[in-house]
């Protein structure tokens, strides 16, 4: 029985992984010719409507020169990030299993 219920929850994990990459690849194929922008350009467009004399607080540090590199360390920031949060759960969770072992 401890091995059907090891094999579900597996299945069970495919099916998320398989969701989430469904509901990333989604619109893009199902809303062509659609522009894809950040936040960041439509907090500026709203800003610019409600207070046309608005004059940013400050400058950025840093702008890239392109952007492909803005793109490039966007998702180096991600990944990062990511192998971060992975280290750390994979530690915790073989913490937590080397201690069930010497109970």
């Amino acid at each position: 029985m401890k091995q059907s219920s090891r094999s579900d929850r597996g299945w069970n994990n495919w099916l998320l992984i398989l969701a989430v990459v469904g509901l990333a690849v989604a619109p893009i194929i199902f809303v062509r010719g659609a522009e894809f922008g950040g936040s960041d350009g439509q907090a500026e467009q709203a800003i610019t409507k409600v207070k046309p004399d608005y004059k940013p607080w400050f400058q950025p540090v840093f702008n890239p020169p392109s952007g492909e590199i803005e793109s490039l360390l966007f998702s180096s920031q991600a990944a990062l990030g990511a192998g971060i949060i992975g280290y750390a759960i994979g530690l915790y969770r073989g913490r937590s299993e080397k201690q069930k072992r010497e109970e």
